[in-house]
């Protein structure tokens, strides 16, 4: 029957939802408003676990941005053997040096005038003596020392005193924190948005149920009434044909109705994060939500584009570029940075110079790159620019969109106030064609007619319910208002 397909057909087309992440909860039963659905959603969904670990791990890179400032201490320890290598030199540069009498005797001279109290035994005796075949062998005897092992302990402490990138980057790590909490209040309205549709949709599929099995009912009654007026001579075996057609047909689509609401309940319990054997019950049936809803009121609430989740991501994204922008140009600016140094010898050589304490300052300044610092600055301008461009985009697509979701809206009421009144015209008709049919004022034909034609109000009906339920989420969703 085409009118039931018509029904199916449109409950089918609204459970393109998109689904997100679930988790586990043990089988049971849960009663649910939409509004309880919505919490539980918030606390058991895992994509949106994921985005509070995001938000976390954000915050610990602000502390690593901001510890790269602070004093940092390293501790190492250190073992070297030399495999008692002995390490020989000699004074003198290592060469004999032989001398006359008279240049003995001039050098003597010389150094008696300067230093009248030194007498020849000085000189011997800092000669260590060496007068032989009328020379001076004036050297020192060669030296070795041993190369025994060694270790030491090493303890470094160092504190950046002034970069300008180290402030810009705790600056840009703060805005990354931002903008992680801000996609997790994005994604908190996409999860709230499916789940208020996963809800709808049940909804809706019931209360088709609910329609159909009352037409079923009333047509089961007029078969049988039927079958009693052919055995009385009263009706033709074609009318009762006809209407068993459409008893069997509605029964068809009464399966397959209920099939799809099972479907829809299962869609419903994977955005709850529910296992399948879990059995939810909704409190909030269609008619209270619906009333509740007031969906003219959304037509009066202006649009405050900085609200809009989307919106604060793209400006956070902006002040990020900036940022970047303002951490390359510091490249050209000095970095200076002090450190300490303690050696604790814990064994050494017998040749050491290596201080125990040592302090000192560092400064590191740019001095030429060919262009490669400029390079870069330019390209953190150009991606500022499109980070600003792209902001304005948004902002444009964002006032269209309210337009339009507004223009939606405002439709689907004028088309749910149309259907509603068709609904009561096609059951008034339908009513006036049964009770002729039963006096015989009227054909099966015009019966089962009349019948579908109250059954396409009716869906018709649920289905302009369905879109003001929809144009009034899309709004509310724009303005961060779920």
């Amino acid at each position: 029957m085409t009118t039931m397909r018509k029904i199916i057909l449109t409950i089918i087309l609204f459970t393109g939802i998109i689904l997100h992440g679930s988790s586990q909860e043990p089988a049971g039963k849960l009663v649910l408003g939409i509004r309880e659905a919505v919490d539980y959603a918030l606390s058991y969904n895992k994509s949106l676990k994921n985005s509070r670990l995001e938000v976390e791990r954000s915050q610990r890179s602000i502390w690593e941005a901001i510890s790269q400032g602070l004093p940092q201490v390293d501790g190492a320890v250190d073992y070297m053997t030399y495999f008692n290598y002995e390490l020989g030199f000699s004074f003198g540069s290592g060469g004999d040096y032989n001398f006359t009498l008279d240049q003995l005797q001039q050098a003597f001279d010389q150094t008696k005038a300067l230093f009248s109290e030194i007498t020849p035994t000085d000189i011997y005796r800092h000669t260590a003596g060496n007068f032989y075949d009328g020379t001076l062998q004036a050297m020192l005897p060669p030296t070795t020392i041993l190369m025994s092992d060694q270790s030491t302990a090493k303890l470094q402490v160092s504190q950046l005193v002034f970069s300008g990138q180290y402030i810009i980057g705790i600056q840009t790590a703060k805005l990354a924190r931002q903008i992680s909490e801000q996609n997790l209040e994005f994604n908190e309205l996409n999860i709230k948005e499916s789940v208020i549709n996963s809800y709808y949709l049940v909804l809706i599929t019931e209360e088709s149920l609910d329609i159909l099995e009352q037409n079923l009912e009333n047509l089961r009654e007029t078969l049988e009434q039927t079958q009693t007026m052919f055995q009385t001579g009263m009706a033709e075996k074609t009318d009762v044909d006809q209407i068993r057609i459409t008893v069997n047909q509605l029964e068809n689509s009464k399966n397959a109705l209920n099939r799809n609401l099972e479907l829809n309940y299962n869609m419903l319990r994977f955005q709850l994060g529910l296992e399948a054997e879990v059995d939810v019950q909704l409190t909030d049936n269609l008619e209270s939500l619906f009333t509740n809803l007031q969906p003219e009121t959304a037509l009066t609430i202006p649009f405050t584009i900085e609200n809009n989740v989307t919106y604060q991501i793209m400006k956070s994204q902006e002040e990020i570029n900036k940022k970047l922008l303002d951490m390359q140009q510091w490249n050209y600016a000095p970095t200076l940075a002090g450190f300490y140094n303690y050696n604790a010898k814990i064994m050494t050589t017998g040749f050491d110079m290596t201080p125990n304490h040592l302090a000192g300052l560092s400064l590191a300044v740019p001095i030429f790159s060919s262009g490669m610092r400029k390079a870069r600055v330019d390209q953190a301008r150009i991606d500022y620019s499109m980070a600003q461009i792209n902001r304005s985009i948004i902002e444009d697509q964002l006032q269209l969109q309210e337009k339009q979701f507004r223009y939606n809206l405002q439709s689907s009421l004028e088309n749910y106030f149309t259907q509603k009144e068709n609904v009561e015209v096609a059951q008034s008709v339908y009513d006036s064609y049964r009770r002729k049919f039963e006096q015989g004022m009227a054909t099966s034909l015009d019966l089962t007619q009349a019948n579908g034609n109250y059954l396409d109000a009716e869906s018709n009906y649920l289905t302009a319910i369905m879109e003001v339920m929809n144009a009034k989420l899309q709004l509310d969703k724009l303005m961060n208002n779920l």
